[in-house]
């Protein structure tokens, strides 16, 4: 089975395909469903994919400053026009975010 950031690799290049369009919202319902359906097929998470699910959303809000609790895609959204611009807003978030991290870890 291929992990979320092989998966998130794919939706980038073809949203429509696994999407209908490109959507951060759709996006995030998605992933929703994808971290739902391995709970439910007893699949766990590798650590990489973990440590998105688990920090992701408060690094955002640090990002941005905000304390909502509203998705990551609803925070996305507060600084984009439309959903095709927060979908490609993720992809450079998480660009960020994986880096971050990674310089953590070195």
């Amino acid at each position: 089975m291929a992990n979320l950031f092989h998966t998130l690799t794919k939706i980038k290049e073809a949203p429509g395909m696994y999407l209908g369009r490109p959507s951060v919202s759709d996006l995030f319902m998605f992933l929703v469903g994808y971290e739902f359906a391995r709970s439910q097929m007893g699949i766990e998470l590798e650590p990489s994919e973990e440590y998105f699910y688990q920090n992701f959303q408060p690094w955002l809000q640090e990002k941005f400053g905000v304390r909502s609790t509203a998705s990551w895609a609803k925070l996305i959204m507060l600084s984009c026009h439309d959903e095709k611009a927060g979908f490609h807003k993720f992809f450079a978030l998480l660009d960020e975010f994986i880096a971050q991290e990674n310089k953590q870890v070195a």
